[in-house]
C-alpha cells in the first residue's frame, strides 16, 4: 500500500471523500502491518469483484454494517459488519450488496499470529468474524476509528494501539520468522529444501510450524511471493513486459506466468494490468 501525500488547496466547494486513502504503518509496526486503508464503497446495486491470492491476513473494519457474499472455498458465506479474511492460495469473489465505509489493516502472517493467538491454519483460505477473534476489542475499535475525524487521525489511532496488542499475543518461532524474512526478500526463490537448511531446522519441523504460525506450507507461501513479486512488477507505471517479469521471478516462461495468474489471480497478466490501471484512474 502506498503512503498519502500532497497539499489540499482551499476551495468553495467540500471536495467528495476519496474511495480508498491508503498509509504505511509507523516504521516499528511495519514487521506485523503491510498497510492501511480507509474505504467508500457506494453500492446502489450489488458490486462485484476477485481478490487476488495472498499471504496477507486482511482486517475489515465496518463502519456502516454493511452485507458483503464472500467465497473463499466452495461456499459462499453471508459476512455483516468487521470480518477478517485469511491468507488464501486462491482468489476470493465477493459481492457488496450495501454501501460500505469503514478500513483495512493488512496484517503480515506473524502480525496475525501476534494479533488473534490462534493457529493460522484456522483462518487459512476462509473468513471469520473479528469479534470471534478480538471479543469486545473489536467492537471498542471500530467504534473509536468510526469517531475519529478523518482517516488521517485513524491511522495515527492503530499506530498508538496495535504495537500493544502485538506484544501481548505469541511470537512467531524464531526460525519461522527467519524463513519468513528469506522467502519475502527473495520473492518466493528460496527452495523449502534450503531454507529448512539456512535457518538450522528440519524440512519438517518448518512445514508443521508454517501451518501453526504462517498459515499456509513453505512451498505456498514461496509461491505466492513470487506471484505478489510479479504482480507488483507488472502494475508498476511503467511495467516491464510478462515476458521479461516471468524471467525476472523465476517462471520457466511468460506461458507459466500466465498459468499462475489465473490460478492466483482469476485472470491474465495483461487482465490485471488492464484492471488496474482502470481502478487507479477510477479512484
Amino acid at each position: 500500500m502506498n503512503g498519502i501525500g500532497g497539499v489540499i488547496l482551499e476551495c468553495p466547494q467540500p471536495r467528495p471523500e476519496p474511495r480508498m486513502v491508503t498509509a504505511r504503518p509507523e516504521p516499528l509496526l511495519r514487521p506485523y502491518v503491510a498497510g492501511y486503508a480507509g474505504l467508500r464503497v457506494d453500492a446502489a446495486r450489488p458490486l462485484s469483484g476477485r481478490a487476488v491470492a495472498t499471504c496477507a491476513v486482511t482486517i475489515f473494519l465496518d463502519f456502516t454494517v454493511s452485507v458483503r457474499l464472500i467465497t473463499t472455498t466452495e461456499r459462499p458465506r453471508r459476512v455483516q459488519a468487521s470480518h477478517v479474511t485469511g491468507p488464501h492460495d486462491r482468489p476470493v469473489l465477493f459481492e457488496q450488496h450495501s454501501h460500505h465505509r469503514g478500513m483495512a489493516v493488512a496484517l503480515t502472517p506473524p502480525g496475525a499470529y501476534a494479533l488473534f493467538g490462534v493457529p493460522m491454519r484456522e483462518l487459512s483460505n476462509t473468513t471469520v468474524d473479528l469479534a470471534d477473534l478480538l471479543g469486545r476489542r473489536a467492537e471498542h475499535l471500530t467504534e473509536r476509528l468510526h469517531a475519529a475525524p478523518d482517516w488521517a487521525t485513524r491511522f495515527a489511532l492503530l499506530d498508538r494501539l496495535l504495537p500493544a496488542w502485538f506484544r501481548a499475543g505469541p511470537q512467531a518461532a524464531p526460525a519461522v520468522l527467519r524463513a519468513w524474512r528469506l522467502l519475502r526478500r527473495s520473492g518466493g526463490a528460496v527452495s523449502v529444501a534450503a531454507l529448512a537448511e539456512e535457518v538450522g531446522v528440519t524440512r519438517r519441523y518448518l512445514e508443521m510450524r508454517f501451518a501453526e504460525q504462517i498459515g499456509l506450507p513453505p512451498k505456498t507461501t514461496a509461491r505466492l511471493l513470487r506471484f505478489e513479486r510479479s504482480a507488483r512488477l507488472l502494475t508498476a507505471f511503467p511495467g516491464p513486459p510478462p515476458a521479461r517479469i516471468a524471467g525476472m521471478c523465476g517462471y520457466a516462461d511468460q506461458a507459466h506466468l500466465t498459468r499462475e495468474f489465473r490460478r492466483l489471480a482469476g485472470r491474465t497478466p495483461t487482465g490485471l494490468r488492464a484492471e488496474h490501471a482502470a481502478a487507479t484512474t477510477y479512484r
